[in-house]
């Protein structure tokens, strides 16, 4: 009888248990590569409509019959870290790869389109030739996109399994509503802005922390910025410096598993190409003017330039170079040839200086 009744009633796992499962998770999550990219429902929703004559009515539909199977069929858990694991991958990791490959296989055209030339290629004589360092950094870099992963993981798997509450984010069969996912997009990307200044302000240039001589010697040792180089850091300054900032706004708002990766997709993106050090990007003002700031931190000053998109920087009087008001300025000047744009833009520019006098 106690067979049957155990057979049907299993008793709860140890701790033990429980640690081994977690020890061994790692292990298994990595055991079938094409489960990370099948998992990601939004692909079909880009392969449909190019192979087919589908209406949106329609192509939504199976889209939502695609999330829907996939979350009842795999452990939530699951579904989280191979999602984001394939957006890492496919936003951020393939094409910073393919940028590296392109600035080795041809750096004269690389250099005729680099912000600083020669000296941005990662394998110039300023940074070590062919036997330098980049494939050290590379090879850092992809390794702490891969511990965020882990730590999403881990904290996922001790919210639901060890303290059986729900997942920091919303692993549901239900959609999120349109201008839902724009709110919460807007929300991310703004608190992402504001704990990046922070932390990377009072933290990683603070002289009393200790981890600041771990993001100066690592960080601030690279010569120039490329793509495959946006996350190289130590891995305990990387934590401060990109995965909180990206992943406590998500938590804290409880984004919608979908929302969160497109949140991801944008993050990665813009870490590909703000990092990339060339002067031809698909958004001049928005990218380009990421670009500057970044490089300018990293480069020259870095007393300055802390948070992602300059608008903290701005508003705290920590602006190294041209500020993002200025960006939208030089932006409307070429937009606008009457002029309009560039007096709002200059009347805005004033008001925040006069805030912070």
């Amino acid at each position: 009888m106690s067979s049957i009744y155990n057979y049907w009633y299993p008793p709860e796992p140890t701790y033990a248990e429980r640690a081994l499962a977690f020890i061994q998770y790692p292990f298994t999550l990595v055991g079938n590569p094409l489960k990370v990219f099948t998992s990601i429902p939004a692909l079909s929703f880009l392969i449909i409509p190019a192979f087919s004559s589908y209406t949106t009515t329609l192509q939504l539909f199976f889209f939502y019959l695609t999330w829907a199977t996939l979350i009842l069929s795999n452990p939530p858990l699951k579904v989280e870290l191979y999602g984001t694991l394939a957006i890492r991958l496919l936003f951020y990791v393939v094409p910073s790869l393919f940028f590296l490959a392109f600035d080795s296989a041809v750096p004269s055209a690389a250099a005729s389109i680099k912000q600083y030339g020669d000296i941005a290629l990662p394998m110039s004589e300023e940074q070590g030739g062919v036997r330098g360092r980049w494939w050290k950094i590379g090879l850092i870099s992809i390794g702490n996109v891969l511990l965020g992963v882990l730590i999403q993981g881990a904290i996922a798997y001790f919210f639901v399994e060890v303290l059986h509450i729900r997942s920091a984010l919303k692993i549901t069969t239900s959609l999120p509503m349109p201008w839902g996912i724009v709110i919460d997009l807007f929300r991310g990307l703004f608190l992402r802005e504001l704990l990046t200044y922070v932390l990377h302000r009072y933290v990683l240039h603070n002289s009393s922390s200790p981890f600041a001589s771990y993001h100066e010697t690592w960080y601030h040792s690279l010569t120039a910025p490329y793509s495959i180089a946006a996350n190289y850091d130590h891995p305990l300054a990387y934590i401060f410096h990109v995965f909180l900032p990206t992943y406590l706004p998500a938590a804290l708002c409880h984004f919608h598993l979908l929302t969160y990766h497109m949140y991801l997709a944008i993050i990665s993106i813009e870490e590909t190409f703000a990092y990339s050090g060339y002067n031809v990007l698909p958004s001049g003002f928005i990218l380009g003017g990421i670009a500057r700031r970044q490089e300018r931190h990293l480069m020259g000053d870095t007393n300055g330039n802390y948070g992602c998109y300059g608008i903290c920087d701005f508003v705290a009087g920590s602006s190294v170079g041209t500020s993002v008001v200025e960006d939208v300025q030089d932006e409307a000047d070429k937009k606008d040839p009457s002029g309009k744009a560039k007096k709002k833009v200059k009347a805005v520019g004033k008001k925040g200086k006069k805030r912070l006098e």
